[in-house]
């Protein structure tokens, strides 16, 4: 339109128009409730992922579970000239390929130590008595006896009158500190 000129009856005015778009209003559709369709597979992954989460918590705790116990054994010990003598006063049997010697004389551990069983070892007369001989059970039970000899090359050498500590244990579980005195045979 141009400014003097006079209105023209068809056409409207642009507010007019503008109000008629906005007025009277159709009604709104009702908004649809939210969707749930995306939360199933969150919920399945978060379900995974707290199955695998205490998963690992089990097979930790059972990794760090204690350990079985050692056996119980009551064992005396007698050592004459160069042989040690172990007795099994009662208790479990004790698995000699299981079972871990320590000897020491004077407070100085020999410089070989026996692994059970052997027949023939360094530092070692041959020939062990009992479950510390391989040709024997390997098994210590109540009542049982079994020795070995260190040889006169094994350092510090067995002789009267010196003290000899021995620790026996399984898997570095402690069984029995044991000691006596040498004495002459």
């Amino acid at each position: 339109m141009r400014p003097n000129s006079p209105p023209d009856p068809t056409r409207t005015d642009t507010r007019e128009r503008r109000l008629r778009r906005r007025w009277p209003r159709r009604p709104r559709r009702p908004r649809r409730p939210r969707s749930d369709r995306g939360t199933a597979p969150v919920a399945g992954i978060l379900l995974l992922a707290i199955t695998v989460v205490l998963a690992g918590g089990v097979v930790a705790a059972a990794m760090d579970a204690p350990p079985e116990p050692a056996p119980t054994a009551m064992v005396s010990l007698s050592v004459t000239d160069d042989t040690v003598t172990f007795i099994h006063r009662g208790g479990d049997p004790l698995d000699v390929t299981e079972l871990t010697v320590r000897v020491r004389v004077d407070g100085e551990p020999l410089a070989r130590q026996p692994s059970l069983p052997f027949f023939s070892a360094a530092g070692f007369r041959p020939g062990p008595s009992g479950a510390f001989n391989t040709a024997g059970e390997n098994v210590l039970q109540a009542g049982d006896t079994a020795s070995f000899r260190v040889a006169g090359t094994n350092r510090p050498t067995l002789e009267a009158g010196r003290t000899v500590a021995v620790e026996l244990s399984v898997d570095g579980r402690p069984v029995a500190s044991l000691e006596a005195v040498s004495s002459p045979g």
